[in-house]
């Protein structure tokens, strides 16, 4: 009480916080809280700082504390949560503190906190903006959702779980057959939200063993190939199926060897060298050519890094407006001689473009899946 008071003196907002309150008696904390709200507290946080309580408990806490502290029901003081995910519970205790008076909840980007970690913001605010039902507004700019965990995990170094919801990669990821064929005919049919109401342009269909002639046909006419009829269709699907059984997921460049389409001689831009020099304690410079309508043209430029330079390098050949979004590396099999698979997701005028480019040197995969993206521009004069 004494230190409310005191605080009180310097601030109008005044936020008490009670210790491990999800372990304390009802009856104890209500006395505790009733104390300081007459000293001053605006807003009494009752955390649950072992992640130890069931949503039940933890809503009933808070509806007892609203029934037996008078500035609660006098509207002069605020319940806030603090639930830690301990038992994997926190999300859905927060849920029940505000659904039994709490207005007020502490949260984490990704879900980040002490041990196992906090509430996470994302998905409070999305939990209530797919329930309207509910009656509780966030206030929220859903659409930075997206970005801002991703900005988070970067500063942070901590990469995010495929399989978190909402902003993991794989939220919006379909790769069973039944559920692309139902997400393409109608997206409510397997996904309980828009994918941009979080800041995602779409949804994701993963082309694997399981994937049906569906999705196949819709990569497909994303890529440019379009099916003449249903045998030529049906035809291609059983090569597809005895490639995706010797691979985990199938990429687009992929379905284009599959399709007969050769884009190695067919591309109007295409990387004839790549020389780069980076390492510890100089600076990376790169020296790239490129050939495009038969035109050869050369360019050299420094960097943060390997491909930052690289990158920078082609810029100058290609005056494009153009955004790396996102970039993955994997490993076809084990060793450092392996070769290695490179995604890229590159943004051109308001539309994200995906390109693969595989190569035992990282950097020279990766600037051939960039110039994979270049090259399904919609723009013939580069």
């Amino acid at each position: 009480m004494a230190a409310v008071k005191y605080a009180k003196k310097y601030v109008e907002d005044v936020e008490f916080y009670a210790e491990d309150a999800g372990r304390t008696d009802n009856e104890y904390l209500a006395r505790v809280i009733e104390a300081v709200t007459k000293a001053g507290a605006t807003v009494c946080n009752i955390p649950d700082t072992t992640g130890f309580r069931t949503p039940y408990e933890y809503g009933e806490k808070i509806k007892y504390l609203c029934e037996h502290v008078d500035a609660f029901a006098a509207g002069k003081s605020i319940l806030s949560t603090h639930c830690h995910n301990d038992l994997g519970m926190a999300t859905a205790n927060t849920c029940a503190g505000v659904l039994n008076g709490a207005r007020q909840v502490e949260v984490t980007i990704n879900g980040i906190g002490e041990r196992a970690g906090n509430t996470s913001l994302e998905e409070i605010a999305m939990i209530f903006k797919t329930h309207p039902d509910l009656g509780i507004e966030t206030n929220i700019n859903t659409q930075k959702i997206w970005p801002t965990s991703r900005m988070v995990s970067t500063l942070m170094n901590m990469p995010v779980q495929p399989n978190k919801a909402i902003v993991g990669k794989n939220a919006f990821a379909h790769s069973s057959g039944i559920h692309q064929d139902g997400v393409l005919k109608n997206t409510s049919t397997y996904e309980i939200m828009d994918p941009k109401e979080v800041g995602i342009d779409e949804n994701s269909i993963v082309l694997t063993a399981r994937s049906g002639r569906a999705a196949l046909k819709h990569r497909l006419h994303i890529l440019g190939i379009e099916m003449e009829n249903q045998e030529q269709l049906d035809k291609l699907y059983q090569k597809f199926l005895e490639m995706a059984d010797k691979k985990k997921q199938l990429g687009d460049e992929d379905l284009l060897v599959l399709a007969g389409v050769t884009s190695s001689t067919d591309n109007l831009v295409q990387m004839e060298s790549l020389q780069v020099t980076s390492g510890k304690g100089i600076t990376p410079i790169a020296a790239i050519k490129l050939k495009i309508a038969n035109e050869v043209f050369e360019a050299a430029a420094t960097g943060n890094g390997p491909v930052d330079a690289s990158v920078k390098a082609l810029k100058q050949i290609i005056h494009r407006q153009m955004e790396l979004k996102e970039l993955t590396i994997q490993a076809i099999n084990k060793g450092s001689d392996d070769l290695c698979k490179v995604h890229v997701q590159v943004e051109h005028e308001g539309v994200v473009y995906y390109g693969f480019g595989s190569n035992t040197d990282i950097v020279a995969a990766t600037m051939e899946a960039y110039i994979d993206c270049i090259n399904k521009f919609k723009v013939a004069k580069l």
